[in-house]
């Protein structure tokens, strides 16, 4: 593959305008957490919102677990 020495003809450097150093920083460094799923879990969870609702259910089952399983262990007080 050859590299192109010049711009192409259909691009001018008068349309690109003037490029500003950090545009995206403060962006980039909020950061994001991308996770990737499966097609079989991308079928049931099509969108963001729908994963979150469902992990944000998930956490508060556990929780809910915890609290419960450190009332009930332990033995009773004589």
């Amino acid at each position: 593959m050859k590299k192109a020495e010049e711009m192409r003809a259909e691009y001018r450097l008068e349309d690109l305008g003037k490029g500003i150093r950090g545009k995206h920083h403060a962006a980039f460094e909020k950061g994001s957490n991308l996770v990737l799923l499966t097609p079989e879990l991308a079928k049931i969870f099509p969108t963001n919102e729908a994963v979150n609702a469902a992990l944000e259910s998930l956490v508060g089952v556990a929780r809910s677990a915890v609290v419960k399983s450190r009332r009930t262990s332990g033995t009773a007080a004589k």
